[in-house]
């Protein structure tokens, strides 16, 4: 029997909860895998919030209006599916053979190949802190009243993503959003840190700066009290509901059991189950949907990018900051986010000129990647930027933003050993092989003003994730300011007909090329050098084509591990091209820098000019 109602009450929401463990349990089965426990204690929760307070429009997905609803505890996924089938957007013939199947999108943890779904979860402790995201445009950039809900799994409240999350979501006074968790007492192994004692969740939740609100997750009546409270907005804070739940609750067997954490239940035992909770059903009930308000409107002008004389002296971090200004003049869906280096990776100059479009995390990259998800779910364009090196703390959020399909631009600054006395705590010297690790990503590394703000103004245009290496000390312009550069490109600064060996570099290093170019020509070696501002993807055919001009003598030089950085980019990309009889030269940091001035690291670790030119010499010979 199908059941669709508007507005469903109490008896109708009790139904629905027990299809949701029933196709929960059964989906799981079918599958030979699944998370159908942790599923179980979270149905009561899901089928209030589904049929009486979720506005959410099934038919279209894609409407500014929806609320949002993030599963953080992203492996109850039988959960989730049980639920677009009970509204009526997945067929019981789908969840039954479709759920974690290959080249099936009723994945075993959920991803945007689901129009419903915001954000790929799974990896626990992310769902919440993408939901600040989601709330900070709700609040301060579409001004839309739609609410973003996350269920959250008690295990993952020991990340410290989640509290990095309540902070700022306090911080930013977000009281769109609501953080619902499972408090089901057991995790994958055994019970949970703190297992039931809701007080002591209640306390750092409280000392965050959340509203808790704390229930019976199986009490229907609890539960829709607590979701109607969690929408009154006259109290400025998110709201944490704290709900008690049994996991595997309705079948006596697995309920409140160890042991049952991702296991499907075998056939005959999950026949049990089906018959003690009460058999298999087809209700079809939806909640309420948004009023249609569109969000605020936004501008998209022509912008001029700075403009700077050949010569000059300018960091490239501080041109990011300019062209950055310069493009969020011209387009009101460019944000800006930075962990407390504003100052120093220039994103401050944005922050000046566009208060209002700049979110400031403060030494939590996680929450600040996080963020910059969760706006991107809402159509902005965020550039989120810190220390290189700081990066590598939230590589996960990275790694999952581009499971999730975002479109994030990531910069990281003081990179390498040039940034000199800070010491080896604070140079990025991974980062590039971290970034060209990710699915789909784009990794640029400018050398000079000029093409950092035309590669910040191409940033704005490009998919998925993408970063931009900026460098700490101030080099010289070297291109004019109508130079292009495309994505995928590259530069050759120096060429001729009796280039003996191709110089390749980027950022600092396309300097050193440079200079140890100029020692080679006082000696009657001519040297092609390249900047390969475009690490991924490269300029392959140019590459092949100066390795072809220089009898196969390439050399490398680069401010990076020699592991997944400039050298791996330039032999795999030549290695795919299949170019005959490559000598190939690779310097890059190979011994743990201390600290001390640019040159003093760059001749420690033999990327400066003059091991740069000795290096050469001796392909040369």
């Amino acid at each position: 029997m199908t059941t669709t109602a508007t507005l469903a009450d109490l008896s109708t929401a009790r139904d629905v909860a027990r299809q949701l463990r029933v196709d929960s349990v059964r989906a799981s089965t079918s599958a030979g895998s699944g998370h159908p426990t942790s599923s179980m204690s979270a149905a009561d929760l899901l089928a209030v919030l589904v049929t009486r307070h979720l506005r959410y429009d099934w038919d279209s997905p894609e409407s500014d209006a929806n609320d949002h609803l993030i599963f953080s505890k992203g492996h109850a996924s039988p959960l989730l599916y049980a639920v677009y089938k009970a509204v009526g957007v997945v067929s019981d013939a789908e969840l039954m053979s479709g759920y974690r199947r290959f080249g099936q999108r009723l994945q075993g943890h959920p991803t945007p190949v689901l129009p419903w779904v915001d954000v790929a979860t799974g990896s626990l402790g992310q769902g919440l802190p993408d939901g600040v995201g989601v709330a900070l445009a709700g609040r301060y950039l579409d001004e839309v009243p739609y609410r973003v809900w996350v269920l959250c799994g008690d295990s993952e409240m020991a990340e410290g993503s989640m509290w990095e999350a309540l902070d700022k979501a306090a911080y930013y006074r977000l009281s769109n959003l609501v953080a619902i968790v499972d408090v089901n007492r057991l995790g994958q192994s055994g019970p949970t840190e703190l297992q039931w004692d809701l007080d002591a969740y209640a306390r750092r939740a409280s000392a965050f700066g959340a509203r808790v609100l704390t229930i019976d997750g199986h009490d229907l009546e609890e539960i829709d009290e607590a979701l109607r409270s969690a929408t009154d907005r006259t109290d400025d804070r998110p709201t944490v509901i704290l709900a008690r739940t049994l996991k595997g609750r309705g079948f006596s067997e697995v309920e409140n059991m160890e042991g049952w954490h991702g296991k499907p239940l075998p056939k005959e035992m999950a026949d049990r189950a089906i018959r003690e909770l009460g058999g298999s059903s087809d209700l079809v009930v939806r909640g309420p949907v948004p009023v249609d308000e569109a969000p605020v409107s936004r501008y998209t002008t022509g912008a001029s990018l700075p403009s700077y004389a050949v010569g000059d002296k300018i960091a490239t971090r501080r041109a990011y900051g300019d062209a950055l200004t310069a493009l969020g003049g011209g387009n009101s869906r460019i944000v800006a986010l930075d962990g407390e280096v504003g100052n120093s990776t220039f994103s401050e100059e944005f922050a000046k000129a566009f208060g209002d479009r700049y979110f400031e995390m403060y030494i939590a990259e996680q929450q600040m990647i996080a963020a910059a998800v969760g706006l991107s779910v809402r159509h902005y364009i965020p550039f989120a930027s810190t220390f290189a090196a700081f990066l590598s703390r939230a590589y996960d959020f990275i790694r999952m933003a581009s499971i999730s399909r975002a479109d994030i631009r990531l910069v990281g600054s003081h990179a390498g050993v040039e940034i000199g006395a800070d010491g080896p705590s604070q140079m990025a010297l991974e980062d590039l092989a971290m970034l060209r690790a990710v699915q789909g990503s784009t990794v640029l590394y400018p050398s000079d003003a000029v093409s950092t703000a035309s590669l910040v103004a191409a940033m704005v245009e490009l998919d998925g994730v993408s970063y931009l290496r900026t460098t700490r000390g101030a080099y010289p312009v070297l291109y004019e300011n109508d130079s292009s550069f495309p994505v995928g490109g590259s530069k050759v600064l120096r060429s001729g007909p009796s280039d003996a060996v191709t110089l390749v570099g980027a950022g600092v290093t396309l300097h050193e090329c440079l200079a140890a170019a100029a020692l080679l020509e006082s000696e009657g070696i001519a040297a092609r050098v390249i900047d390969l501002y475009s690490v991924k993807p490269v300029d392959t055919a140019t590459l092949s084509e100066a390795v072809a001009a220089t009898d196969g003598r390439i050399l490398v030089a680069e401010d990076h591990h020699p592991e997944g950085g400039l050298g791996s980019a330039v032999a795999e990309a030549l290695l795919a091209a299949g170019t005959p009889s490559v000598r190939f030269t690779h310097l890059a940091v190979r011994d743990l820098p201390g600290s001390g001035s640019t040159a003093e690291q760059l001749a420690a670790q033999e990327i400066d000019a003059d091991h740069i030119a000795a290096a050469a010499r001796a392909l040369v010979s």
